[in-house]
């Protein structure tokens, strides 16, 4: 008898409960074998996140997910997901892959490494060893693209705790990058046999970690994600990766501009409309109220000159460093500065619209601080000049900052 979508859902629940309490995963793949047959990677998705929404901790589902992957394995390698080669899951599934050769690359060194009894015998396999670490370390553009592309619009259709979790490991394996860079980096700063332990340790996380999570993400994440976002979705996504870059190893066939084809075949959902006050920008929409309260919220004063040289606006910051009264509005920026220093900033604002330069900056000393002032030239999307920004910040205390303060470390 087939198991309705309903009851294959609290089975499957079931199932990761029961590996949650310790049973044995081969013990529930036999028992579920039958129930599983048919599911969706979107299904899967989704009852995690119910499982976490109900107070299973996310960390405990993120460990779980190796355990329930030896239950589900045999199944989601049966399902392919197909994409034209533009298509970003195609581009992130092609890095996926040249990434765990890299892995395989660092096991063979490190393995190799094992063999000899000093560093300079392991001289040329040191320098593969510093262009693996090089390769991982710019691999982070493919973590970037995920978090701050991929897992949004996951997210806008309700698939939130997924991405969690992948966040959760990209951390962990972006650990593990940092200490192989520093490792290689640093190799003569540490005995030999350390050198061969720590090296050992790393590939080999690097190869669990990496092998586990691609596969989750390529056999999970990404055919849900194209169950639920659509073709115009997937467009914004593809523009959004070429913003933020490639990686030095993605191959540049795959990075070119799209072609027209549609990657995927999706109805578009109905346009939604603008609400009212509300100015939309292109990367989001604010109101005026919270236009200005953000611009008064920045740690820094600013004055918007327009391509006339007329004072248009400035900000309300709450201490400024220079008087600004709304007195200006209107005025030549000329007439807001020294007869003596006129001739430079008419030089500035030549060299802006001439696009000879498009910043200028100063410091100065006032009442014991130190004072950054800062000229950018303002262009439209077409590189033509319709203004000059000027950015003052108070750096004092700025300057004083040394080594680092992380966010985990805020309230301490």
């Amino acid at each position: 008898m087939t198991e309705s979508p309903q009851n294959k859902k609290k089975i499957l629940k079931e199932l990761i409960k029961q590996l949650h309490s310790g049973v044995q995963p081969q013990e529930i793949k036999e028992r579920f074998k039958n129930v599983l047959e048919g599911v969706t990677p979107l299904e899967i998705s989704r009852i995690e996140q119910e499982l976490i929404q109900e107070g299973m901790p996310r960390e405990e589902i993120r460990r779980l997910c190796e355990v329930h992957l030896t239950v589900f394995r045999e199944q989601l390698e049966k399902q392919s997901s197909k994409t034209f080669p533009e298509h970003p899951i195609h581009i992130l599934m092609e890095e996926h892959k040249i990434m765990l050769q890299l892995s395989e690359k660092l096991t063979n060194v490190a393995n190799r490494i094992q063999t000899v009894n000093n560093l300079n015998f392991a001289h040329n396999d040191l320098e593969k060893l510093k262009h693996i670490a090089k390769d991982f370390q710019d691999s982070e553009k493919h973590y970037l693209r995920e978090e701050n592309v991929l897992f949004p619009y996951l997210e806008k259709h309700g698939i939130t705790e997924p991405p969690t979790i992948m966040w959760m490991e990209h951390n962990q394996i972006r650990e593990k990058k940092k200490q192989l860079h520093s490792l290689v980096e640093n190799y003569n700063n540490i005995s030999f046999v350390d050198f061969q332990k720590q090296i050992n340790e790393i590939a080999a996380f690097l190869n669990n970690m990496l092998s586990n999570h691609f596969f989750k993400e390529n056999k999970i994440l990404f055919p849900a994600a194209q169950r639920v976002i659509d073709n115009d979705e997937w467009k914004e996504i593809r523009h959004e990766f070429d913003e933020i870059g490639y990686c030095c190893f993605t191959p540049p066939q795959l990075i070119a501009s799209p072609s027209q084809t549609k990657m995927v075949q999706k109805i578009k959902p109905q346009a939604i409309l603008p609400k009212k006050n509300v100015l939309q920008f292109e990367t989001g929409a604010l109101s005026k109220d919270e236009i200005e309260a953000v611009l008064n919220t920045l740690p820094i004063d600013i004055t918007f000159v327009d391509k006339n040289d007329m004072v248009k606006y400035f900000n309300k910051a709450e201490e400024r460093i220079f008087v600004r009264t709304k007195a200006v509005i209107g005025r030549k920026v000329q007439l807001c500065h020294p007869q003596k220093s006129l001739h430079i900033v008419n030089k500035i604002l030549n060299a802006f619209k001439t696009g000879e330069k498009d910043a200028a900056e100063f410091w100065i000393q006032k009442d014991d601080r130190l004072i950054h002032i800062r000229y950018f030239a303002v262009r439209d999307k077409n590189g033509k000049y319709i203004g000059t920004l000027e950015v003052t910040q108070d750096i004092t205390e700025l300057k004083k900052i040394e080594g680092e303060r992380r966010l985990l470390d805020w309230g301490k």
